[in-house]
C-alpha cells in the first residue's frame, strides 16, 4: 500500500467533489461514484467482493486504522479532521468513509423476485425496504421514476449494506414491467384478500414482484391494474395504515416463508 496523501486544503479539487458526493442526493449519477461512510457499510461490500476504489480517514483516525481499514481500498487519503467534519454529511462522522465506483445498470431479469418501488420519496423507507428484500430474496430492485435516488448517501446509510447484494434498476418507465414474467402482487389498506389469509390459502405467488407505492398516494393506477393479487395487512390494533418500508417487510417475510415451505 503506497503512503496516504494528505490533505488539509478546502480548495483541493477532490474534497470539493467529495463534499458533493457526500451530502449530494443525485451527485452520485454525475460523477459515477458512491460514498459510504464507516466501518459497516465497508465490511458489507467487502462480504460481496465490491473493493473501494478509494479511502477517506480523518487525521486523527489514521494512526488508528485497522489493517482492514487501511488496505480496503486502492489508494487512501487522510483528510484534516477539521475538513473530514466538513465533508461528512453526519452528525457525528465516523472519521472514515469509502469511495466506489458506481456498479453498472442492472438487466431486467424476467422471472426474478422483485420489488417495484413506484415513487416510493423517502430515503429512509426506501434504504429500509432495500433490506427487508435483501433478507428476504427479492434480489431485484426496479424504482420507477419519481422514486429516491437508490444510490444516495441517505439511502445507502439506509441500506445498511444491503446494496452490494442487489440488482438495482432506477428510473424505470412503466412500458419495461411489460416484461415481467412474474406475477406482480399490491399492497393495499383497503382492497384484496388479508395476507394471512391468502399464505393459509397458499394465495401467495412465489416468486413474484411486490409493488410498493408512494406514502400519500399508494401505487398508481396502471399498476393497480396490471396486478395478479391485491392484499391488506390485518391491522387489530385499528391504526388507518402501516408505514411503506413497514408494509413491505411483513409482505416480503411472507414470500420468503412461501419459499421455505
Amino acid at each position: 500500500m503506497n503512503a496516504p496523501l494528505l490533505i488539509s486544503s478546502r480548495d483541493n479539487a477532490f474534497v470539493k467533489d467529495l463534499k458533493k458526493l457526500a451530502h449530494g442526493t443525485t451527485e452520485y449519477r454525475k460523477q459515477q461514484r458512491i460514498w459510504a461512510e464507516g466501518d459497516h457499510l465497508l465490511r458489507a461490500a467487502l462480504q460481496r467482493g465490491v473493493r473501494p476504489d478509494v479511502g477517506v480517514f480523518s487525521e486523527s483516525y489514521w494512526t488508528l486504522a485497522t489493517a482492514e481499514h487501511a488496505h480496503a481500498a486502492i489508494k487512501n487519503i487522510v483528510l484534516s479532521d477539521s475538513l473530514y467534519d466538513m465533508v461528512s454529511a453526519l452528525e457525528s462522522p465516523s472519521r472514515m468513509g469509502f469511495v466506489f465506483n458506481l456498479p453498472a445498470p442492472a438487466a431486467l431479469q424476467p422471472q426474478a423476485a422483485s420489488v417495484i418501488l413506484d415513487r416510493v420519496q423517502d430515503a429512509g423507507n426506501v434504504g429500509a425496504i432495500l433490506r427487508s428484500a435483501s433478507a428476504f430474496g427479492f434480489k431485484q430492485i426496479i424504482a420507477l421514476k419519481g422514486t429516491a435516488a437508490l444510490w444516495s448517501p441517505k439511502v445507502v446509510r439506509a441500506g445498511m449494506g444491503a446494496h452490494w447484494g442487489l440488482q438495482l434498476m432506477e428510473g424505470i418507465e412503466l412500458p419495461l414491467l411489460d416484461a415481467l414474467q412474474v406475477p406482480l402482487a399490491v399492497t393495499s389498506s383497503h382492497r384484496g384478500s388479508y395476507l394471512h389469509q391468502a399464505l393459509a390459502k397458499k394465495e401467495l405467488p412465489m416468486p413474484c414482484a411486490w409493488v410498493l407505492g408512494h406514502e400519500g398516494q399508494g401505487v398508481c393506477a396502471e399498476l393497480e391494474a396490471l396486478a395478479s393479487l391485491h392484499v391488506r395487512i390485518a391491522q387489530p390494533g385499528g391504526e388507518e395504515s402501516l408505514n411503506v418500508a413497514t408494509a413491505a417487510a411483513i409482505c416480503l417475510h411472507a414470500s420468503a416463508t412461501v419459499k421455505l415451505a
